[in-house]
């Protein structure tokens, strides 16, 4: 039965709510099959318990105060720790987040007001690769830095030519990916961040996807560039935990080469009449919850649990592009080699491409689906791969698209004016959220 859209006068009993909650999901993302391939990094039972006991355990305390909570304080210490030495920052200091957006919009204020008081600069500007994040587009936003968007190479990886080109005077932060979200390519590091560092700019590795796989796939023998703290003129790195660390959602990480440039993070405020304010995010309330759950889990799987799951996914990634590209008519976008793709076609509508209750992202830039890869997925990608070929050459006998949003995205993309474009998704998101 729905749901009462207003509070209902009396209250029902624990196992009702339960039984309403459960009723109102029949029609989610079935993650757990493994039929989605975003948005849940789903890595076992055993860990998804874990995470529930931690999270439960620690639900009502607030990482605001650390004086009120020091095992709190205590959990968030040693998560930073272990990021730091997996990013080799020996002189790293950070902070947790309630994700990566969180991560990068403070990385972004950071860089501001640095640059504000150690350079002068107050018409800030950044530079950003055409496939970085848009939590990026939401800082520049919110904080007053103009961003400079450059295109990307015909290897879809961030364009250093293009990149020093754009540099200016007022240049705060310039930004790469490890790997961008898109493609699954992680950008050239050691060069944007030689740039960066030539001009006196900060420079920082958006790893908020690959952060905790990328140490772990190296040590299982991959090709993975270099692309943190190691490379000198990477100032700051963003990782999230609750991707494939496989903490509980929100928990991300963002940490600083020094502790002195980590206080430009901070906000204080010392003339409230409640006492003295500080806050070391956007935040103000932190859920305990997520800092133990995060805390909880690299305890619970440690260096071995780790390198088995980034292999099972690793494993799993090669043989989905594999069969992808097999597939007469699709092609992988550019040369990805992580855990996350995407494939489009010269002759095959993709985004009319709904496959049998899959749920896929869809991309513009060229019209692409996108798959992010768990080890959730290494039991479907045979009914995976099969029912994409039946798909494909459907579409191939000029059959008829299922529907979907498929139309919805062909249309965006066929908007001249983006600001049209733009308010369209507004209006999308008003029905949506009405």
């Amino acid at each position: 039965m729905p749901a009462s859209p207003r509070l209902a006068p009396h209250g029902v009993s624990h196992q009702e709510v339960l039984d309403q909650m459960r009723e109102l999901r029949a029609d989610d993302a079935r993650w757990k099959e493994g039929k989605t391939w975003s948005l849940v990094y789903h890595a076992g039972d055993d860990i998804r318990r874990l995470l529930a006991d931690a999270y439960t355990e620690f639900m009502s305390e607030n990482g605001l105060s650390p004086l009120a909570f020091p095992s709190l304080a205590r959990f968030e210490s040693e998560v930073m720790a272990t990021g730091a030495e997996l990013f080799h920052g020996d002189t790293a200091a950070g902070t947790l987040t309630s994700g990566g957006t969180e991560s990068i919009l403070m990385a972004v204020k950071t860089a501001r007001d640095f640059a504000r008081e150690e350079r002068g600069i107050m018409a800030p500007e950044m530079v950003l690769p055409a496939s970085v994040h848009p939590a990026f587009q939401k800082a520049a936003h919110y904080f007053g830095v103009k961003p400079v968007n450059v295109p990307l190479g015909p290897d879809f990886r961030a364009d250093v030519a293009a990149t020093r080109a754009a540099l200016t005077a007022n240049t705060v932060l310039v930004v790469g990916s490890a790997p961008a979200y898109p493609h699954g390519l992680v950008d050239p590091i050691v060069e944007l961040a030689a740039l960066a560092r030539e001009h006196g700019v900060l420079f920082h590795v958006d790893a908020c996807l690959g952060g905790f796989l990328l140490p772990f796939a190296r040590k299982l023998g991959h090709d993975v560039p270099e692309f943190d703290f190691a490379v000198p003129g990477v100032t700051s790195l963003s990782a999230d935990l609750h991707k494939y660390g496989y903490a509980a959602k929100g928990a991300s990480l963002v940490l600083y080469r020094t502790p002195e440039l980590r206080r430009y993070q901070f906000f204080t405020y010392a003339d409230w009449c409640g006492g003295i304010y500080a806050s070391p995010s956007m935040a103000g309330t932190r859920p305990g919850g997520a800092i133990a759950a995060a805390w909880a889990v690299l305890k619970y799987l440690g260096e071995e649990g780790y390198l088995r799951l980034a292999g099972t996914v690793l494993d799993t990634a090669r043989a989905l592009r594999e069969g992808v590209t097999a597939i007469p008519g699709l092609k992988l976008v550019g040369e990805p080699r992580l855990s996350v793709f995407a494939f489009a076609s010269d002759t095959l509508d993709v985004y009319a491409m709904e496959a049998r209750g899959w749920k896929l992202d869809r991309q513009m830039g060229p019209p692409a689906l996108h798959l992010m890869v768990t080890p959730a997925h290494e039991k479907v990608v045979e009914p995976f791969l099969a029912d994409l070929r039946e798909c494909s050459a459907s579409l191939e006998r000029g059959e008829p698209a299922p529907e979907g949003s498929a139309a919805m995205y062909g249309m965006l993309g066929a908007i001249p004016d983006r600001r049209e474009a733009a308010d369209f998704i507004r209006q999308f998101m008003d029905s949506i959220y009405g």
